[in-house]
């Protein structure tokens, strides 16, 4: 947005194009070039149950899949058609491999921030395939629990924390406010 802004900004101020990039620090004649961004963010449902790893390292894997559904109505038939694409998770977080492994289960809902990897590996048949994961690494991605049933929070690794769209009831008693009592301010 910020880049837009400022293209628009430059053409204003009768600057070119090549005068605007190079303002952003863009100069392709010093070789300078804007860093790339790989983020992955999908809402769907759990296909299967989570399956855990223990590598030899000691480190835990975590993997599942999600399947993510659009529908629409077609406009020749009238009909309503969906589309499912299915997409595979690997957790390498191990504070995100504990909750995946405890709570998530065939059917649950999340939300999924990670990036997008691409691998090749010999399969049993002795070919070599490729295939394309969102993988939450040791230290960053998130996931969140968006199912109603039990508690619905989630986890991010920038934070550091637990979050919980629900106050923990059990650390403190319920209060009973009079809402007509004088307000301290």
């Amino acid at each position: 947005m910020h880049i837009v802004k400022l293209l628009a900004y430059s053409c204003e101020a009768n600057h070119t194009i090549r005068e605007s990039i190079v303002l952003l620090g863009m100069n392709s004649e010093q070789g300078n070039q804007m860093a790339g961004v790989n983020k992955v963010i999908i809402v769907g449902n759990l296909g299967r149950d989570p399956e855990v790893r223990t590598m030899p390292s000691g480190d835990r894997m975590v993997t599942f899949s999600i399947a993510t559904s659009e529908t629409w109505k077609d406009k020749q038939s009238g009909e309503r058609r969906e589309k499912t694409e299915w997409h595979n998770i690997v957790i390498f977080n191990d504070h995100l491999a504990g909750v995946a492994e405890r709570y998530l289960k065939k059917g649950s809902k999340v939300y999924i921030e990670g990036s997008l990897q691409t691998r090749k590996y010999t399969n049993r048949d002795g070919q070599e395939v490729r295939t394309t994961e969102i993988v939450l690494q040791k230290y960053k991605g998130e996931l969140q629990m968006l199912d109603s049933r039990g508690d619905s929070g989630g986890y991010s690794a920038a934070s550091g924390g637990y979050a919980s769209s629900k106050p923990d009831q059990s650390s403190s008693p319920a209060k009973d406010y009079d809402l007509d009592d004088e307000v301290p301010f």
